[in-house]
């Protein structure tokens, strides 16, 4: 196959689309070094409400999620648990810890419901100029709290993210 100066400039064209893609992506798996030294010496303030999150932290949930609404329940409130909802009115998913730090770092506990339940941890940093999903991954349950979940993601125990979030 002989390269023309078409099939090379197509070739870096579907390489660029593709970084472009993969860059577009909310990173999960490894916990960067830096992050991880940062989130090992911050003290996290509880939040105990979805609603006492930053504004701009829901917005980044509701465009992850992909929803049109900010499809979580408060904590210990009922959403659609089970596979087969009983009230498709639910939410899918439900607040299960969450707090924020002095350097605009979140950390946002939670479970999905479904016919296998998830539970899901996310770091976001926001500023009011802008916020933005910095990691996260999934657990093998629920955490009661958010030094809990810190713990978790400095011990590793929270693992590459797979599956909708």
């Amino acid at each position: 196959m002989r390269l023309t100066p078409s099939r090379i400039a197509l070739a870096i064209a579907v390489g660029a689309l593709s970084i472009t893609c993969l860059a577009a992506q909310p990173t999960s798996g490894t916990l960067s070094a830096p992050l991880r030294a940062h989130l090992q010496n911050e003290r996290f303030d509880v939040v105990t409400s979805i609603r006492g999150l930053p504004l701009d932290v829901r917005n980044e949930l509701q465009k992850l999620w992909g929803s049109a609404t900010l499809d979580i329940a408060e904590p210990g409130t009922a959403f659609q648990q089970s596979g087969a909802a009983a009230n498709p009115q639910l939410p899918s998913r439900r607040l299960i810890a969450a707090g924020c730090a002095q350097d605009n770092h979140c950390l946002v506990h939670y479970e999905r419901g479904g016919s296998a339940a998830t539970w899901h941890v996310m770091v976001f940093h926001w500023t009011p100029d802008t916020t933005r999903f910095e990691w996260g991954g999934t657990l093998s349950g629920g955490l009661s709290n958010i030094e809990a979940v810190r713990k978790s993601i400095l011990s590793g125990a929270v693992k590459d993210h797979t599956g909708p979030w």
